[in-house]
């Protein structure tokens, strides 16, 4: 990867520290199947790589009713990182109902008669007995992320004067309704709002009440007139949530901080009250949740259940989902289907497959950062060959199952736009976008980058900072301004994609590739329908044949039949 993509396993050092991590300590590893289903018995494994020896480990069940379970040692493992032993320790659970929540503690016992050692993981681990998947209408949703405050003002106001982009520019969610002929004209059918809750940011990351909006993009009037507006066009609403942390300006915070005594104290995690306390990532104004408090854990799924009951969202993207521990994680998807069957839930989960993987059952699925890398390093930067993505994309959907959501995107308000990565060539973004679209991921497109929006500066600063804000322009919509051609293109895409089952849930199979031309296809298949996709990531016209099918492509093009 060329350049930087926010998260906690950003850099190669960070991945050496994480794996490291992974080995050491007493931690639920994994459970098969990760979604037992009615009268399935699932196998728990356990590692162990503490540097004292151990007699046993035990897991406790404490629901649904208290039994306490002994592990069996089953493999002793090398560590090459750590330089030492660790082993896979593991039992068969007993089968339960489906809708049962399942939860347990595991300790080990060390073998010089000490106190049990406790699982370091969180405080328990959890699953829900066949938990349901994601609603049949995600796979074929067509996302369009809007970041309220520079989207459109709305009411024929102008954006306000706003010196730097960290100011607020005036877009509203009246402005989003205003917009929703545009957004469905265009042809997608699900819309994600970055969040609306009151705050002193442009960005809304910093909230201050979970049941509000802040009172500079509406109200929830005009909340509830969004949903309804965006329901009568066939566009679905997704709200993007955060439970790992919220602003400092929260109450609960704030009594919590100034009086020792406060109901709220345990819903935050302190270091050295009252003055340090866990953040996110060290943003001391952002103090992390204790989403494993009882009460906390209450108000954050009551907030849940009010956005989608009294709202009528559609479900949530989940911001920073490795914050959260799994048990959260379980008990939220249960509320979130119980509140509403229907409800598409997916993490913001920058980490490895086997992390994304292990949400299954609890949420629906995870945003594709891997294939975004790819997607950005092939197309945008042109650093990997066409038969290393190849490889990637075979592996990949191999790798994760058919019913765990993974949207797709180029590019969003955390990163370098990829026009801006490709300085401006269009030709280079049609390409990518074709790709995108063509893949079995449901696809994300961040506001503007149909009509060519892009930043005027890199978010990598030359003083090493890194500025989000360059990526977040007001939206153009002055047609004058805007790339015609470009939202023609992405219309045409956006329809064919909805018009193509195949495209959706299709197999995929490789008909060409040549590394040297720099030219690709694949065919999507089912059995009524064949759509075939070609690309030539030169600067050059290339000739080829795939599919059976003769192919004349300019540089930087594409293309997309139905044979």
């Amino acid at each position: 990867m060329n350049e930087f993509i926010f998260g906690s396993l950003a850099t190669l050092e960070k991945r050496v520290v994480h794996l490291q991590e992974e080995r050491t300590g007493l931690r639920f590893r994994r459970l098969n199947p990760p979604t037992p289903q009615a009268g399935e018995p699932p196998l728990l494994t356990v590692t162990v790589g503490l540097p004292q020896s151990v007699t046993a480990v035990r897991c406790h069940i404490l629901l649904p009713e208290p039994q306490t379970i002994d592990l069996e040692l089953a493999e002793v493992r090398w560590d090459m990182l750590n330089w030492r032993y660790y082993q896979l320790w593991q039992a068969r659970l007993p089968a339960h109902p489906a809708g049962t929540l399942v939860r347990g503690q595991i300790e080990a016992l060390p073998t010089d008669g000490r106190e049990p050692i406790p699982a370091d993981d969180a405080c328990c681990f959890s699953y829900m007995v066949g938990a349901a998947g994601p609603p049949a209408w995600a796979a074929e949703a067509i996302i369009y992320q809007v970041f309220p405050d520079r989207f459109y003002p709305g009411n024929g106001r102008d954006w306000l004067p706003a010196p730097t982009l960290s100011h607020i520019h005036g877009g509203t969610l009246q402005g989003v309704i205003d917009k929703l002929d545009y957004i469905a004209d265009l042809g997608f059918n699900c819309l994600w709002l970055n969040p609306f809750f009151p705050d002193n940011t442009h960005h809304g990351y910093h909230a201050t009440d979970y049941f509000q909006v802040n009172p500079r993009l509406g109200d929830l009037e005009t909340v509830r007139r969004l949903t309804a507006e965006a329901h009568k066009r066939g566009i679905r609403l997704l709200l993007d949530f955060v439970a790992n942390h919220w602003g400092s300006g929260h109450a609960t915070f704030a009594d919590a901080k100034n009086n020792p005594d406060s109901p709220y104290r345990s819903w935050y995690n302190w270091i050295d009250y009252p003055d340090v306390y866990e953040s996110f990532f060290g943003v001391q104004d952002l103090p992390q949740v204790n989403t494993n408090d009882p009460n906390a854990r209450a108000h954050l799924l009551e907030a849940v259940r009010y956005w989608l009951t009294e709202f009528d969202f559609d479900g949530f993207r989940l911001d920073y989902a490795l914050g959260p521990s799994m048990d959260f994680w379980t008990e939220f998807g249960s509320e979130v289907k119980r509140a509403k069957p229907d409800a598409w839930i997916f993490g913001e989960a920058v980490d490895s497959p086997h992390k994304q993987l292990s949400y299954q059952g609890r949420l629906d699925g995870c945003l594709d950062f891997l294939l975004l890398q790819m997607l950005r390093d092939t197309f945008a930067f042109g650093n990997v060959p066409i038969s290393q993505f190849d490889a990637f994309l075979k592996c990949h959907n191999a790798y994760f199952p058919a019913d765990f959501s993974r949207p797709s995107f180029l590019d969003n308000h955390d990163m370098n736009r990829f026009l801006w990565l490709v300085k401006g060539n269009t030709r280079r973004l049609k390409l990518a976008a074709l790709c995108q679209f063509t893949l079995a991921g449901p696809p994300i497109v961040y506001y503007g980058t149909e009509v060519g929006l892009s930043q005027e500066r890199d978010i990598a600063w030359p003083d090493g900072r890194h500025i989000m804000e360059e990526s977040r322009l007001p939206m153009i919509w002055d047609k004058a301004q805007q790339d015609g051609d470009l939202r023609s293109y992405y219309r045409w895409l956006i329809h064919f994609r909805r018009e193509h089952p195949a495209l959706v849930h299709g197999r995929r199979h490789t008909l060409h590739i040549d590394d040297e031309a720099q030219t690709y296809a694949y065919a999507r298949q089912t059995d009524e329908e064949t759509i075939l996709v070609a690309f030539n990531l030169s600067g050059e016209q290339r000739e080829f044949t795939a599919g059976g099918r003769k192919l004349t492509l300019d540089g930087w093009s594409g293309e997309a039949v139905v044979l």
